[in-house]
């Protein structure tokens, strides 16, 4: 469950680890999905025997599909602030694709509150945003996730 917070209680949760996600997959139905929907057929997602002639020895899913899939993977503790009317996605800084996301891969995002900023009649709320992939060293992304929560 997320944790709903006063807007007065923003600044002292700075730095707070809000945990992990639950697994989610990334199969070759999800990534051909992802390339309908965007026009972006390159091989390297799309085509199973001419990505296996590649590095990365099969598929691997869209960066932007990954880091599309974020906003999706909330943690279970992450934070709404009291009064809460909607919130939406506002945006990402610093996002660096790191490591390439497998077909048949496991991902998961760990959220770390790094402050807000009060924006209108809401907050607007800045996560270090860690996406990993199950069983590897390196992350799939790393990104500052932007959410803007409108409150009464």
């Amino acid at each position: 469950m997320p944790h709903i917070i006063s807007a007065d209680s923003l600044a002292g949760r700075v730095g707070d680890d809000l945990g992990f996600s639950d697994w989610v997959l990334v199969d070759q139905e999800r990534i051909d999905r992802f390339a309908a929907a965007t026009g972006d057929y390159q091989f390297i997602h799309v085509d199973p025997v001419a990505a296996a002639q590649t590095p990365f020895g099969g598929t691997i899913a869209h960066g932007m599909l990954t880091l599309s899939m974020a906003i999706a993977m909330l943690p279970p503790g992450y934070l709404l602030v009291q009064g809460l009317v909607m919130a939406v996605n506002y945006g990402f800084e610093k996002v660096r694709l790191i490591a390439p996301v497998p077909s048949g891969s496991e991902i998961r995002a760990r959220h770390r509150f790094l402050g807000a900023t009060q924006r209108g009649s809401g907050w607007l709320l800045r996560n270090e945003l860690t996406v990993e992939i199950r069983g590897m060293n390196k992350p799939a992304l790393t990104a500052e996730s932007l959410i803007l929560q409108l409150t009464a």
